[in-house]
């Protein structure tokens, strides 16, 4: 036999030895490669303390406010405006410990936050199934998707006018107002939601069996709950400020007095603090309800979707 061959032969249980290490090996680091791309992919979720999260959330706002009440001090005190227009903070202070004490801050409160509350729901369910419609059928879309565009631009306040001339200086005022300015931005945020949704998912839905209200239900309302939840908050700021508008310029005793009234109170009597107290209660219900309604919702979402990168 020539030695070439049984050096050969003698080294071939090595060499298969040695091939299959390298095969092992090789294995290995594409494992090891992959599950570094799936830890890139992955999002890390921080525990951080509680104290930390509320330091960093308000100490930021915080200063903020003092250095707005800081300018704001300093304005007055250099009387370059009357104090009829700019007052001092400290007697705006007064009058909103005033309003504080009386009680009457809870009865306008509770006037505009239920009228509110009330008018959004009612938005939500009437703008969901429209939402819906017009994002899955063609003919709807066409025919009032442009007009949705052009209601969500159109100034609720255009409406207060004619809501009076229809419905007098009645409930039904405010709350045709409050629709009007919701139910557009509800309804085109849910449309811009389904129509990110990869068109696999409802394909694949069709073949499992969901169809109908069944797709709308299991498929398209949770996987365009971003966009639906973005058209939702949307819809909220301009139901708030619809409201606000309708208040301040529908008012009558048989409305009670909400926050707009209220302010336009305040603006009939020349009373300065008082305007500015009703205006810093508006902007406190409406820093809120953010903070303590739609906020948790949307970490919530994205924790769900793997998208939170802190708890």
């Amino acid at each position: 036999m020539p030695p070439e061959l049984t050096e050969r032969g003698a080294g071939g249980p090595d060499a298969a030895e040695g091939g299959a290490v390298n095969g092992a090996t090789r294995l290995d680091d594409s494992a090891a490669a992959l599950a570094g791309l799936d830890a890139l992919d992955t999002p890390r979720v921080v525990q951080v303390p509680w104290w930390r999260r509320a330091l960093r959330a308000g100490l930021p706002p915080l200063v903020a406010f003092v250095l707005f009440v800081a300018v704001w001090q300093a304005l007055w005190a250099s009387a370059l405006v009357s104090e009829v227009k700019i007052p001092a903070p400290i007697t705006v202070w007064d009058s909103f410990a005033q309003i504080l004490s009386s009680g009457e801050v809870w009865s306008v409160l509770w006037t505009s936050i239920s009228r509110a509350f009330l008018g959004f729901l009612v938005a939500l369910a009437l703008a969901t199934p429209l939402g819906l419609l017009v994002a899955r059928v063609q003919v709807v879309r066409s025919a009032i998707g442009p007009l949705l565009q052009g209601l969500q631009s159109l100034p609720s306040v255009a409406w207060v006018p004619a809501a009076v001339l229809w419905f007098g200086l009645t409930d039904s005022t405010i709350y045709f107002v409050v629709l009007l300015g919701s139910i557009p931005s509800i309804a085109n945020g849910l449309v811009a939601g389904i129509e990110q949704i990869p068109p696999i998912l409802p394909r694949v839905g069709q073949v499992l069996g969901a169809r109908g209200l069944s797709s709308a239900r299991h498929i398209l309302l949770p996987a365009a709950l971003p966009g639906y939840l973005a058209g939702c908050k949307q819809g909220w700021a301009f139901s708030w400020r619809s409201l606000m508008a309708a208040e301040i310029i529908a008012a009558g005793p048989l409305l009670g007095v909400g926050l707009g009234a209220f302010l336009k109170r305040g603006s009939d009597l020349n009373d300065m603090p008082t305007v500015i107290a009703a205006i810093f209660l508006i902007l406190i219900v409406g820093i809120g309800i953010e903070l303590l309604i739609f906020r948790p919702v949307e970490r919530r979402v994205l924790r769900a979707r793997g998208l939170a990168v802190s708890s």
